[in-house]
């Protein structure tokens, strides 16, 4: 009997330690995330299984290209997948379907390189927004039927869950994700 307890016990134990395992890595590290809807397309689909980076964030700012899921602002209960456009302090303008970013680093602005689009994609509409301090501007990939910062404004900064870094499903389209390189060409060709 006092193995059979002794064995109980080690099962008890075994299953404590891997749950808080995993509360653990789920609550700080990593998370799982279906993507439903079509504002990522192509890059991502309806039905992915993605996994979310929740640590990143933590050490460094988020990065402009970078794809990450967020509360919607108006509603903290839903979730959105969406890319990064605009960061703090930008100066975003949308105009005959190319963004131009004026940020410090370029106070001549130059115009968004998004190769990761479908050519023809239209960015339409026309705006001009600066970045509050703690927000973000954000766009779906699928331009034409993402409902993004140029519907509802801008993202605040406390909203962000985390970097998508992995599709996992389907198994066919498995990959990893990483923000894109914009040039640093300014407006003009200067």
């Amino acid at each position: 009997m006092r193995k059979f307890l002794a064995s109980l016990l080690e099962v008890v134990e075994i299953a404590v330690i891997a749950v808080g395992a995993v509360f653990v890595i789920r609550a700080f590290l990593v998370q799982p995330f279906l993507v439903s809807g079509t504002s990522m397309y192509p890059m991502l689909h309806d039905g992915n299984y993605l996994l979310i980076d929740e640590l990143t964030y933590r050490i460094r700012p988020p990065a402009r290209g970078e794809i990450i899921v967020f509360h919607d602002p108006q509603d903290y209960s839903t979730y959105f997948v969406k890319r990064i456009i605009g960061l703090p302090g930008d100066r975003v303008v949308i105009n005959n379907g190319t963004i131009t970013i004026y940020d410090s680093q370029h106070p001549n602005g130059f115009v968004l390189d998004e190769t990761y689009l479908p050519p023809g994609t239209d960015t339409s509409g026309h705006y001009d927004v600066t970045v509050p301090q703690g927000d973000y501007y954000v766009l779906g990939d699928n331009r034409p039927l993402s409902y993004d910062s140029r519907s509802w404004g801008f993202m605040p900064a406390a909203n962000i869950v985390g970097l998508v870094r992995f599709r996992l499903w389907p198994l066919n389209q498995m990959s990893v994700f990483s923000a894109p390189t914009y040039p640093s060409s300014t407006v003009g060709g200067s």
